[in-house]
């Protein structure tokens, strides 16, 4: 299957890395000029400086950020979710090497669960995606979720801009794997998968007020379990509660160890990315700038009411402690 859209650079990256030469620094000015410099050439050394300059939100962050814009809105963002077990990561992987088989470049940005002691990412997927090992088209980032409910964290909304200014035509973001609640991917993806598998039993019936609202495209992985066509049927059922849009969700089977129905997986994702990569770019990235607004708020509204001490928050709790309001009056009352 020939793609829809060449690779923007070549298959090969070119790497610092063999030369020996220390990771790029983004101090001054002319450091961050070179960084950029660096990660446009595909240095995996400058990519990985400012992924990690963007996710701890560094003092030179905000300057990095404005120094990469005339270079965004060029990658597809594919958001893979769904319950644990269904096997995302292993589909992830099997992604990948279908996507290399088709020459397009793949940066993958996987949302683990935080360390309670660190805070870092715990399992760490560079680990299980044996596609990147070896591959300068492609870069697996793990991050920390940071204890963000919705699958994601706004670091890797702000990584998406590093891989994207990097030229990867295909950026594959993998979030924890929590249940209905994880649907931050909505606002941020341009295409939603959402992974489902045999044998998880409710999990289908509680899927129906989360994930299976947000997606475009169903996949039952591990398809060669017993169970797989009953979970593809109970899937066909489900999405038929949202009216008028089950004709345009494909249900897909596959096995991502074996890498059946991979291909016909990218085959849906290039029917539905043609339309949106020919949209405009900026409003794509707007809607993604909208959710990192929303998020920030929301963290300084929380914070703010956490701490106390203004007249109106107290009057607000002591209104929900004697029954005059509920928490959602008093937060209306708030933001008035």
């Amino acid at each position: 299957m020939r793609p829809f859209f060449a690779s923007r650079i070549s298959p090969r990256m070119t790497t610092n890395a063999a030369s020996g030469t220390p990771a790029p620094k983004a101090g001054t000015p002319a450091e961050i000029d070179q960084l950029v410099a660096d990660l446009r050439q595909g240095s995996r050394r400058a990519i990985a400086s400012a992924i990690t300059t963007l996710e701890a939100l560094a003092p030179t962050a905000s300057e990095l950020l404005k120094k990469l814009q005339p270079y965004l809105g060029h990658a597809l963002i594919i958001g893979l979710t769904g319950p644990p077990g269904a096997g995302k990561s292993t589909l992830v992987n099997a992604l990948i090497q279908e996507l290399r088989r088709n020459d397009r470049s793949v940066g993958v940005i996987a949302v683990d669960p935080s360390s309670p002691v660190s805070g870092g990412a715990i399992l760490g997927d560079r680990i299980r995606m044996t596609a990147a090992l070896d591959d300068d088209g492609v870069f697996v980032r793990s991050l920390a979720s940071r204890g963000y409910l919705g699958g994601l964290s706004p670091a890797a909304v702000r990584v998406i801009d590093a891989l994207d200014a990097a030229s990867f035509d295909i950026i594959l973001l993998e979030t924890v794997g929590t249940g209905q609640n994880e649907i931050d991917v909505a606002e941020v993806a341009d295409i939603r998968i959402v992974a489902s598998a045999p044998g998880l039993g409710d999990d289908i019936q509680a899927m129906k007020s989360g994930l299976l609202e947000i997606a475009d495209i169903m996949v039952v992985n591990k398809g060669d379990r017993d169970g797989a066509e009953r979970t593809l049927q109970q899937l066909k059922g489900a999405l038929s509660i949202r009216a008028g849009q089950v004709a345009d969700v494909p249900i897909i089977k596959t096995t991502a160890l074996s890498g059946a129905g991979v291909p016909e997986l990218i085959a849906a994702i290039d029917k539905l990315a043609a339309p949106i990569l020919s949209s405009d770019a900026t409003e794509r990235r707007r809607k993604r700038a909208r959710y990192l607004i929303a998020r920030a708020a929301a963290d300084l509204v929380a914070e703010r009411i956490k701490t106390g001490g203004s007249d109106l928050i107290n009057a607000l709790a002591d209104e929900i402690l004697t029954g005059e309001a509920t928490p959602s009056e008093a937060a209306h009352k708030l933001l008035k």
